[in-house]
């Protein structure tokens, strides 16, 4: 993604002026009595994400208004400038006041200038910022670059983004940084013991495979990322509708937002040694396919009765989480998209996270919420755990009765971490349904900059 901001002058680019309907009378009284009077006759009411462009006596732009939320509603959209980069016509701008929160608003201008164009033009906005002076321009490029990747992963359609493109975009990734690669493939997967991977993407004939790349000096602490990378979801036998099935090349959302992470920690050189695993299948439907009741031995050693065919990410992730924490790491976090339950209690925009490491926990939350990338806590509740009990084998990926969905998956992939000294389970949606300042309708990066900011301050 082509860098936003510019190092220029501030008198060179055109300012903006945040107003809110308590403070534009006081502004108001400061413009030019030219520009005062233009407002006016524009009708100009300082609302939020109102735009107006004053002009100038030669006839160019002198001045922008944007309207902000009030006080204790900015909260409601920290992220409203965002809007800007589609409102203001092409030219270098800067902030001539500061918003609610200037950092952020700098972040939201930045990934507001995302377009997906892959398949058709778009016009993609020109439109510059000269950053306010202690704003760290460099690492609000990294995180908008970061998100641009996860974006362009996610909204690319399933036949141009299958396992095996999505496994060169992480070596294309772990290639540009210096990481070694490894790829295991097809029936490679079951002579290498990992059975539950290579049951889920048997039946496509795009074959399965687990992406496995590794960087920073080993001596430094591990962090180990795990991202489900199903590229595209039918629900396998247990088939879903054709509503559910509609978005469904963004069930990768976990993978694309691992590499986005993995892509700000490796390009600002923290001080971890970072392995990253993604299992990338297609949950096909074919003679071959898995079948409820079927039954698999797990990498761990777990045998687990299939209740149902679409619960395949949570199968997927076990077998790399299994492989995750043979090595041990100090910190384990996995990303994926992978409950409807999830979404039903908390919508698209929060996904919850679930951890038993009460430091952590409050970490990821401080984080979250500086970062506005929002996350909220959700209980690992042991007396459900019983629920995940098989009468024919170990667990059952989804057991009936479809109560506390995202929380019983995180149970099931709880049983598969052992080793990690701290793990971090997030449930994901991936996606905006409808655009918003900052956020285009598509694919979207989540969870990645909150936990980007929880890395830098432990190990940067």
């Amino acid at each position: 993604m082509p860098s936003v901001f510019e190092t220029a002058p501030a008198a060179s680019a055109i300012p903006i002026i945040f107003v809110t309907k308590a403070t534009w009378e006081a502004i108001s009284g400061e413009l030019a009595a030219e520009g005062r009077q233009f407002a006016l006759a524009n009708g100009f009411a300082a609302k939020p994400g109102k735009y107006l462009a004053l002009p100038a006596a030669d006839g160019r732009i002198a001045q922008v208004l944007f309207g902000l939320e009030e006080g204790s509603a900015a909260s409601r959209d920290l992220f409203r400038p965002g809007a800007l980069p589609g409102l203001l016509p092409p030219g270098l701008y800067r902030f001539a006041n500061a918003p609610h929160d200037v950092r952020l608003a700098t972040l939201a201008f930045a990934l507001g200038s995302y377009r997906f164009g892959r398949y058709r033009k778009t016009d993609a906005p020109d439109v510059r910022l000269v950053p306010s002076e202690g704003i760290d321009a460099a690492d609000i490029q990294r995180m908008a670059d970061a998100a641009a990747l996860a974006r362009d992963l996610i909204n690319t359609p399933s036949n141009d983004m299958g396992p095996e493109e999505l496994a060169q975009a992480a070596q294309t990734l772990a290639a540009r940084f210096g990481a070694s690669f490894n790829c295991i493939t097809g029936d490679e997967l079951v002579r290498q013991n990992f059975p539950l991977i290579h049951a889920v993407g048997m039946a496509s004939p795009r074959a399965p495979r687990l992406i496995d790349f590794s960087w920073g000096d080993p001596a430094h602490p591990k962090v180990t990322l795990v991202g489900k990378g199903v590229c595209f979801d039918t629900g396998g036998l247990d088939l879903k509708p054709s509503s559910g099935m509609l978005i469904m090349k963004k069930d990768m959302g976990g993978a694309a937002n691992v590499l986005a992470l993995a892509q700000m920690v490796m390009d600002a050189k923290l001080k971890l040694r970072l392995r990253v695993l993604i299992p990338a299948v297609e949950n096909a439907v074919a003679g071959n396919a898995f079948r409820p009741l079927d039954i698999f031995k797990s990498r761990k050693g777990v045998t687990v009765e299939i209740g149902n065919t679409d619960a395949e990410g949570r199968l997927v992730l076990a077998d790399a989480l299994a492989l995750a924490c043979e090595e041990k790491p100090d910190l384990l976090v996995d990303l994926g998209t992978l409950t409807g339950a999830a979404r039903v209690a908390l919508g698209p925009d929060l996904p919850p996270f679930y951890t038993n490491d009460e430091t952590l926990a409050g970490d990821v939350a401080r984080c979250a919420k500086g970062e506005n990338d929002p996350l909220w806590r959700m209980p690992l509740w042991p007396p459900y755990d019983s629920w995940l009990d098989s009468k024919t084998a170990d667990i059952n990926n989804a057991p009936p009765g479809g109560l506390a969905g995202s929380i019983i998956c995180a149970l099931f992939l709880q049983r598969f971490v052992t080793e990690a000294t701290r793990w971090l389970h997030v449930d994901i949606y991936g996606w905006t349904p409808s655009a918003k300042p900052a956020r285009p309708e598509g694919g979207e990066c989540q969870a990645a900059r909150a936990i980007y900011k929880l890395l830098s301050e432990r190990y940067g």
